[in-house]
């Protein structure tokens, strides 16, 4: 696993930052915290010492106890420089967040910190991840310093758009979610393993590295490594006319969790995506669609080169059975509007009916109170499913349009509950099910 450093620039979008360590560090990499003052206002020192089990650096006049070593590295016997040293040791480093100021200190070259001196003694890949205000994002210099930083080799995540920090305050500037910027972390790490840029060279000799978001990456001994996983995600939407539509709450969140699961354990992974509006992981392949019929075209497409299709989608059981070409109004409609429903096409029972051998799937199902594991076993054995994993709409809390979910993975062999977490954890802990064969049992998260 690799060495992580880790820098913090002030900003709300710090405590985000803590969430990226503990992701890393159950992804079996080491991780070191070095944080501007200004970072320590928004989240303190201790948090991460806490979290990655080694001394948080904050200047270049204090001491380091671990003399510049990663947890499970041997400790030098001398006390190097700690900005050099750290960088020296690690595989990668990545800002997240990286503020305004701490961007247009590094395309300057300034070095007046700690985290910007390590910056500027790095030779191993440096992944940017942007957050500010929008109008500080939009700025002409913070762009101009976003392309000189790319120029340079730096590998720079494109910010979110969705609210601010500020009270009421909408745009583009949010920090990447921690999986995310995980998934991106990894992705530079697999494109300097395949010769990006080689430790010795600098960011500004050595060519640019990986963009986010390009090929697909395979982590190195991964549970999936060399396998080919499709992932449908989010909710279908079946028009009624050209403004209305037929759909459902499904946020896709606990899909592109899944598929960032999948690709942190070496998995080249597809998503189909039926109106997601969450940012994208680099290093995935996503394949936007609609209403059910697309979803059902673009999934049979890559179905028969996959290995595992995760079925996440919440598609559409009825939809209007004909589609006004304009806008519905009132006057055309009267004071009701009755809609006549046809059934849509049960894309998991087909895609099973062509399966070739050795594929495996899984269905997801969305069920509401008593009997919801009956159903969903029925479900798993019509359909001539591996699994199918079921949550229990019946609690507003979880599920839809949630952070979080609960779920019970359902297979022939038995039940297995993994507990309310958000739905990262969840999606590691389905995997971990379903590559264990583990069954009528709690699974940690």
């Amino acid at each position: 696993m690799a060495r992580i450093l880790l820098g913090v620039s002030g900003g709300i979008a710090a405590y985000k930052a803590l969430e990226l360590a503990r992701l890393a560090i159950k992804a079996g990499h080491a991780v070191r915290v070095i944080q501007t003052e200004a970072a320590t206002r928004f989240v303190g020192t201790a948090s991460f010492a806490g979290i990655t089990g080694a001394p948080v650096l904050v200047t270049e006049w204090e001491p380091d106890q671990l003399r510049g070593a990663f947890p499970r590295d041997p400790t030098p016997a001398h006390a190097p420089l700690s900005h050099l040293e750290l960088v020296e040791r690690a595989d990668v480093f990545v800002i997240a967040p990286a503020s305004a100021n701490t961007l247009a200190k590094l395309a300057a070259g300034l070095a007046d910190n700690l985290l910007t001196s390590a910056a500027l003694a790095c030779r191993r890949p440096l992944v940017l991840a942007p957050a500010m205000n929008a109008a500080m994002y939009e700025h002409p210099a913070t762009q101009a310093n976003l392309e000189r930083l790319r120029a340079r080799g730096a590998t720079v995540l494109e910010p979110g758009t969705g609210s601010l920090a500020s009270l009421g305050e909408h745009g583009t500037g949010r920090l990447p979610e921690p999986p995310e910027l995980l998934a991106a972390v990894e992705a530079a790490l697999a494109a300097g393993d395949d010769g990006g840029e080689e430790p010795g060279s600098t960011a500004a000799d050595s060519g640019p590295t990986q963009p986010a978001g390009s090929a697909a990456h395979h982590r190195p001994g991964g549970a999936l490594d060399g396998l080919e996983v499709l992932v449908t995600a989010g909710g279908t939407r079946e028009p009624i006319d050209a403004v209305r539509y037929v759909g459902n709450r499904s946020s896709g969140r606990m899909g592109f969790a899944l598929a960032e699961a999948a690709a942190r354990r070496g998995a080249a992974v597809t998503v189909v995506a039926a109106n997601v509006g969450l940012p994208r992981a680099p290093g995935i392949e996503y394949v936007d669609v609609a209403t059910a019929a697309e979803l059902a075209a673009a999934t049979r497409e890559r179905f028969p080169h996959a290995d595992v299709l995760l079925m996440a989608a919440a598609v559409a059981d009825y939809r209007p059975d004909r589609a006004h070409a304009g806008k519905l109004t009132k006057a055309e409609t009267g004071p009701e509007l009755t809609l006549r429903l046809e059934r849509t096409e049960d894309v998991l029972a087909a895609l099973a009916a062509e399966r070739r051998p050795g594929q495996t799937l899984i269905g997801f199902a969305a069920e509401h109170g008593a009997g919801a594991v009956a159903r969903a076993r029925e479900k798993l054995v019509r359909k001539r499913l591996d699994a199918v994993v079921l949550n229990d709409v019946s609690d507003p809390t979880i599920g839809f349009d949630s952070v979080e979910n609960e779920v019970v993975v359902v297979t022939a062999a038995g039940d297995a509950h993994v507990p309310r977490a958000a739905k990262a954890d969840v999606a590691d802990a389905i995997l971990d099910t379903l590559l264990s064969g583990r069954s009528s049992t709690e699974v940690r998260v």
